[in-house]
């Protein structure tokens, strides 16, 4: 049976691997151990599975971890050949992050269904820092396969950009965070339940509490192959909360290390990190100084500003200062950089999907940079109509994508007159970064609407102030003729 060197755990069925580590260091390993220590976005060439001490080619070039499958002999918890208590299923994929819930799925789903499981980790950036002992734990936990992908630069290039360039915001607040991750964790989960010949997805969401996390996932997953059957525990089992899921995790000799109580609820990703939970429950409080993790606090931040120049081409980014780098490394610089003096950080009461009004607070210094930028170009290069038009299509946007229906054949008709009318939307702003505020210094574009030497105070030839007069009499005649009604002329 091959060991690997694996992962650790992480939030909602995400890791992320850190160090430099090439492809075919990888290869390279012997087929006992496999030690991962790569960073995702840096490792090049074919991905690798391995199974039952060999190493093979994997089908998906965004593979960048299969972890060995269980030999037969040792997949012996739970009932994988016959019927399940609640029916059969042949082979089920897992959204996996290796904490409590997902853990005791596994053990679960093998119970109920007959089936065997394969745990799916999505690296979307999520920062965890220890990657040792995922795969132990999948395997522990009952799972025959776990499967990593490398969602990073999929995830900045095709998801988060797209709402970028939108202008899409949630409730006058919300850069959508959390609603642009699932549907590229969901899509991956299609794919590999392709791969491995799964008949059916499974993710640890509840119906309370991450309410929207299942709709996400679920209409992507019915979006993209409706013949999948989705399997969601939280809506099925008994266990009713967190120590009844630490006593079946016993029960079935899963080892989950875990307290009694967590403080906050968090998802993390390359684009932001929430909180939610605890004190944060009483709209009143104010978030303790030590919850923030990707911000410091504006009052500790450095005492001189620093600036920033973002290059823009057709409304996306591609260079900070001067360099070009691809989506996830240009957006991994400016969340230091941001975070570095305290930027991104918002505290909302939103209205979720199913109708409750929950309380979060959302860090996102990068994408509040990103934003700002683009912004202020769109201030030069779109017209009036274009920016009112756009902005109440960007409204519309936003709510499609915290809906969940990222694949709705309107958002991306959507999509689509968005990467029109930002076609000319190419230069640069330059940023002041001062104790969490984000203010722009300066603009340049070579599809500039701005004509100095007509806006310009003194006299030019081609605005003529006399000509304002009779606009004036024209525009205004509406109220002229009212007012003169309402006074009996």
């Amino acid at each position: 049976m091959s060991q690997l060197k694996a992962l650790s755990a992480c939030s909602a069925a995400t890791l992320i691997s850190h160090g430099p580590r090439r492809a075919e260091d990888l290869a390279s390993a012997s087929a006992s151990t496999l030690k991962f220590g790569a960073g995702a976005s840096e490792l090049n060439g074919s991905p690798l599975v391995s199974q039952h001490c060999r190493l093979v080619k994997a089908h998906k070039s965004q593979v960048i971890k299969a972890v060995a499958s269980n030999d037969k002999e040792t997949v012996s918890a739970g009932a994988t050949n016959g019927r399940g208590f609640r029916g059969k299923l042949n082979k089920v994929v897992l959204a996996y992050s290796g904490g409590l819930d997902t853990s005791v799925i596994v053990p679960w789903l093998r119970e109920n269904y007959g089936c065997e499981v394969v745990c799916f980790t999505a690296d979307v950036g999520q920062g965890i820092k220890e990657l040792d002992g995922l795969e132990q734990k999948a395997k522990a936990s009952g799972a025959c396969q776990l499967v990593v992908k490398d969602l990073k630069e999929e995830f900045v290039q095709d998801y988060i950009f797209p709402c970028l360039r939108a202008g899409a915001v949630y409730e006058r607040k919300y850069l959508l965070g959390t609603s642009m991750a699932r549907p590229v964790i969901a899509k991956a989960m299609v794919d590999v339940a392709k791969e491995v010949g799964a008949d059916a997805v499974s993710h640890g969401c509840t119906g309370k509490g991450n309410d929207q996390a299942c709709v996400r996932f679920e209409l992507t997953f019915f979006s993209l192959n409706p013949e999948l059957h989705v399997v969601a525990p939280w809506r099925e089992w008994d266990i009713q909360g967190r120590e009844d899921a630490i006593e079946y995790a016993k029960k079935h000799n899963v080892p989950v290390p875990v307290t009694k109580k967590s403080i906050y609820s968090r998802d993390r990703n390359l684009w932001h990190l929430s909180h939610e939970g605890d004190i944060l429950e009483d709209p009143a409080n104010e978030p303790e100084k030590d919850m923030y993790m990707m911000s410091v606090d504006p009052v500790d931040a450095p005492n001189e500003p620093e600036y920033v120049e973002i290059g823009i081409v057709s409304g996306l980014p591609v260079s900070v200062n001067g360099k070009q780098l691809s989506p996830a490394s240009l957006l991994t610089e400016l969340n230091e950089l941001g975070g570095k003096h305290g930027i991104g950080r918002i505290d909302m009461v939103e209205n979720r999907l199913v109708g409750m009004k929950s309380r979060g607070v959302y860090e996102t210094p990068g994408g509040t940079i990103l934003f700002c930028a683009v912004r202020e170009l769109e201030s030069l290069t779109l017209d009036r109509e274009t920016i009112q038009v756009k902005d109440s299509l960007a409204l519309k946007y936003a709510e499609l994508v915290y809906a969940g229906r990222w694949f709705d054949p309107l958002r991306e008709s959507m999509d689509a007159f968005m990467q029109k009318i930002t076609a000319t939307t190419t230069g640069s702003v330059t940023l002041k970064l001062y104790k969490g505020s984000v203010s722009v210094v300066g603009r340049t574009s070579p599809h500039s609407l701005y004509r100095q030497d007509i806006s310009s105070f003194e006299n030019g030839q081609i605005y003529d102030q006399a000509d304002a007069a009779g606009f004036i009499r024209l525009y205004g005649l509406p109220m002229r003729v009212r007012a003169m009604l309402k006074n009996g002329m």
